[in-house]
């Protein structure tokens, strides 16, 4: 089957990009973890430096130059300590020890997930402000200009193309017959033939039309009485039924003249008269034949709308000619036409349905382009749905991340955070350790100024 040859092969694709997409996933985090470590070991081996410092400069004595190289690593020590309490604390306890305000990260987890539930919410999903943006987006002229270039409007039709053949495929043919099958038996068991037909008369014969159709009847009739072969089939006639029932008489006759003759001239005088009559009736408007056939047609029409009995034999038939196995045959073969049909102009990549679907969105194109009104119609209408389902999606938003970050666990919650920031959060150890020594020497330069 092709379908699911297709389905095959599209999910062996999906995995193998779910694959790609996980490997490449685990191998972006095996990079940052290594960045974080290198970025801690230096900031580790920068307060080693200050702490040797400061300690190399106490031995010596620290006076002199050393006064200064020990008030540099001296300060630079404390600020590098205070800082990397700080970087950590944000993420879990120092040593472990139950220090107050520290882990701030896990222990205001919840807090967090509902303060970025309201920011979302307020400036992002705020109606006012999704509203006004979409405005001056003005979705339907982009709309028209995008489709009114061949190459998106041929792209979008032959997507769709391709999508209802797939979709062709996937259909339950034996459920869709009997769909069908019900549909179209349903239907036809609840119309009223004769009240139908009575309508389709009346309009038939408005305007004069069934008298076209009579003189059109006549005027057939005519020729046809006029053909020599109908005479002699009812000269054949006249005296096949002579013979039969008046033997005698015919026989009397025949002696003095032949009856086949006085058949011929009989049919012919008959065939004549009937003509002249056809005649008459078509070249007279007031003709009894016309007014009887007037009379005749409307009191069935009328009878059609309103005769119990007449609408009951019609119904009779019309029920009859439901049950009848050749055309339930007829309706059940409806689908596989029907599916055939479309298979054939779908497959084809010169597809009429996608041709039509093609000139609809060009013309689409056109119509936004050149009406206003009609621009406004659908911006106001996209507004229209955007203020309701933004109104809706506030809410369900909100509780979804605000659930979500409680129900994080919290060490996976750290290290994800530690990897996306602590990287750049490492920075704040080595410019503390850097500011915090020259804070040391100016506050050092600073005493001996004063003493000095």
């Amino acid at each position: 089957m092709l379908v699911p040859h297709f389905a095959g092969f599209f999910m062996t694709d999906t995995s193998r990009s779910t694959a790609f997409a996980a490997t490449r996933s685990a191998l972006d985090s095996d990079a940052r973890r290594a960045q974080l470590r290198r970025m801690k070991i230096a900031a580790l081996a920068l307060l080693a430096a200050m702490v040797s410092g400061f300690i190399t400069s106490h031995v010596m004595g620290g006076q002199g130059p050393w006064a200064w190289v020990r008030a540099f690593c001296e300060a630079a020590t404390v600020g590098a300590l205070a800082d990397w309490f700080a970087v950590v604390a944000l993420f879990r306890r120092p040593m472990g020890l139950p220090i107050p305000h520290t882990a701030i990260i896990p222990s205001n987890k919840d807090r967090i997930g509902d303060s970025l539930a309201v920011f979302v919410r307020d400036h992002f999903l705020d109606p006012d402000t999704l509203i006004e943006k979409l405005r001056v987006f003005d979705p339907a002229a982009r709309l028209s200009r995008w489709l009114a270039r061949p190459a998106q409007a041929h792209a979008l039709s032959d997507g769709a193309r391709r999508v209802a053949l797939q979709t062709l495929d996937l259909l339950d043919d034996r459920a869709v017959r009997g769909v069908i099958q019900e549909f179209v038996v349903s239907n036809l068991r609840r119309w009223d033939a004769a009240g139908t037909a009575g309508e389709v008369l009346g309009l038939l014969t408005r305007d004069g039309r069934h008298q076209e159709l009579l003189d059109a009847a006549l005027e057939r009739l005519g020729g046809y009485l006029a053909e020599e072969d109908v005479k002699e089939r009812a000269s054949t006639l006249l005296v096949k039924f002579a013979r039969k029932e008046w033997p005698r008489i015919i026989a009397a006759v025949d002696v003095v003249k032949s009856v086949d003759g006085i058949a011929d001239n009989l049919a012919d005088r008959l065939a004549r008269a009937l003509v002249e009559e056809l005649r008459d009736v078509l070249s007279e408007p007031g003709h009894p034949v016309r007014r009887d056939y007037e009379a005749w047609v409307m009191n069935y029409i009328e009878r059609l709308k309103s005769d119990p009995a007449l609408a009951e034999q019609v119904e009779s038939l019309k029920q009859r000619a439901i049950d009848h196995p050749k055309v339930q045959e007829y309706v059940q073969g409806l689908w596989d036409d029907i599916h055939a049909a479309l298979r054939r102009d779908l497959s084809d990549e010169h597809s009429a349905l996608a041709a039509h679907l093609e000139s609809a969105l060009l013309a689409l194109a056109r119509k936004l382009g050149q009406d206003p009104g009609l621009r406004a119609a659908i911006n106001n209408h996209i507004l229209g749905a955007a203020r309701r389902l933004t109104g809706r999606l506030r809410v369900g938003v909100t509780e979804h991340i605000s659930r979500t970050v409680k129900n994080w666990d919290e060490r996976h919650l750290v290290n994800e955070l530690e990897l996306s920031v602590g990287r750049d959060l490492q920075y704040i150890r080595f410019n503390g350790t850097l500011v915090g020594g020259l804070i040391g020497v100016l506050l050092h330069g600073v005493v001996l100024l004063v003493n000095g």
